[in-house]
């Protein structure tokens, strides 16, 4: 099958998709169990790098496509820019109210979001603030494989596949940096892994059950993630003193997905 042909809106498709974000997070965790730490440096290179591919995603696999994809039902140019700008609205609005109603925490910033906090165990706070970091990662896959279309599918997959990979393994030394356990890192980086998989097929049914949802759903995921990278990933990689070592991961992240998206699309 070449790029260009469409793909049949099946169950086992979707399954890869959500399988390829459960994997990626659990296999990118499996290394950090033999490692006895990482330096600051490092951490904030590979946060920046995962940054990068996320920007690079949202520019080229989500928002160019739903621009693309609304231009061919409108003849204006205004609405579709319309459309896909106030889709990416609403996809940060809504991680913004995720944010401030969902009680999580973060290694660096603590406690954060609703009341209930205080109830849960540390421990699943975590997991929620990665959860809610992951969340529109995997929405991003399912759009893309739920448009049907290897163009749009594949360089979306293999990038945030290959982004999950660093981000599974800093945040398992995170958490053992917090004195857990081996064990329990790895059960965090799979619970999360799992969030993102369900994502996806959230993503995919929404977009293969009606054409007509594809560019606001791409738009939606772009935007998502977009909230993510600026408010979470810049601001962590940049709090030490190792800004501009997290800015040259953050380019070499978005170099690496734009030359995924274009060699693959």
């Amino acid at each position: 099958m070449s790029s260009g042909e469409m793909l049949g809106p099946t169950m086992a498709l979707a399954l890869l998709g959500s399988a390829v974000t459960i994997l990626s997070t659990s296999l990118g965790a499996v290394p950090a169990l033999a490692a006895r730490g990482i330096s600051r440096r490092a951490k904030d290179v590979l946060m920046g790098f995962s940054g990068g591919i996320m920007l690079a995603a949202t520019a080229f696999s989500l928002v160019i496509p739903a621009i693309e994809l609304s231009e061919q039902r409108y003849t204006s140019r205004f609405v579709p820019a319309l459309l896909v700008g106030s889709s990416m609205l609403v996809g940060g609005l809504f991680l913004h109210l995720c944010n401030r109603f969902i009680p999580h925490e973060h290694f660096e910033k603590g406690p954060e979001g609703g009341k209930g906090g205080a109830q849960l165990r540390r421990i699943w706070l975590f997991v929620l603030a990665i959860a809610l970091h992951n969340f529109p990662e995997g929405l991003a896959v399912g759009t893309g494989v739920g448009s049907q279309s290897m163009e749009i599918a594949l360089p979306i997959l293999v990038g945030i596949g290959l982004q999950d990979i660093p981000e599974g393994f800093v945040v398992a030394l995170a958490l053992m940096g917090v004195a857990y356990t081996r064990a329990q890192a790895l059960r965090v980086a799979v619970y999360t892994g799992l969030v993102e998989g369900a994502a996806a097929l959230i993503g995919f049914f929404a977009t293969s059950l009606s054409v007509g949802v594809l560019p606001w759903a791409l738009a939606f995921a772009g935007g998502s993630m977009l909230y993510v990278v600026s408010d979470e990933m810049i601001p962590e990689s940049h709090r030490q003193e190792y800004a501009r070592e997290a800015t040259g991961g953050l380019m070499v992240g978005f170099v690496l997905m734009m030359f995924l998206d274009v060699s693959l699309s």
